[in-house]
């Protein structure tokens, strides 16, 4: 009787160092040692703006049509963040204008003598409205497949200064005033392939309208 005291104490001693060894074991499982706690995933980045899908930042484009009225017609060159725009009714009328284009392809375009020209660009046209001292004239502007879109011309002839501008509209059909220093007149058809025409007895070259970029900075 007097052994089986000590025997009883080493058998507990054993049995509480087991179920430390199990406690701490457990626990080199379940937790990370210090100072290696894993990195938390990086936030998702939300997407990046994108350019409207009217247009392609850096992208040249032509767009032609008419009037609602169909008095007279009106093309839109659009080169990135910039456009240029003519008016004409084939006789005497025509104004010049240009401007931004918005990131949602709004347009706001500005010419000689109060003229402008708002509108959209969506898709693969263009509506809106222009005004070059009478009333609005709403139109439709449809993006043109070369060799239809804006031309122009300026140069000398003979000593008289000659500007014109055309118009090749999608159906082939053209539309342009030539200025001869300054008198407007309908203008001669063009070559839509070569851009040749004929003023004054002389071989000319009307050449693609694309707007020039903006100076960086």
């Amino acid at each position: 009787m007097k052994r089986s005291g000590p025997l009883f104490t080493l058998f507990a001693g054993l049995a509480l160092g087991l179920v430390m060894l199990s406690l701490n074991a457990t626990t080199g499982e379940a937790g990370a040692p210090p100072g290696n706690t894993p990195a938390a995933s990086p936030a998702t980045e939300s997407p990046s703006v994108r350019p409207s899908p009217s247009r392609t930042a850096g992208g040249k484009s032509a767009y032609a049509g008419r009037t609602d009225d169909g008095t007279a017609a009106v093309s839109v060159s659009v080169r990135g963040d910039r456009a240029i725009a003519y008016y004409c009714d084939g006789r005497t009328k025509e104004s010049w204008l240009k401007g931004p284009v918005g990131d949602d392809g709004s347009l706001r375009l500005s010419g000689a003598h109060g003229a402008e020209l708002t509108g959209t660009l969506k898709g693969d046209r263009i509506r809106g409205t222009v005004e070059t001292g009478d009333r609005p004239a709403a139109f439709t502007a449809r993006k043109a497949v070369k060799p239809s879109g804006l031309y122009r011309a300026t140069t000398e002839v003979r000593g008289a200064r000659i500007d014109g501008g055309w118009i090749v509209l999608p159906d082939g059909r053209q539309v342009g005033v030539l200025e001869r220093d300054g008198v407007p007149r309908a203008a001669p058809r063009i070559d839509p392939e070569t851009g040749a025409v004929i003023v004054d007895g002389e071989r000319l070259t009307a050449r693609p309208v694309v707007p020039r970029p903006l100076p960086e900075g």
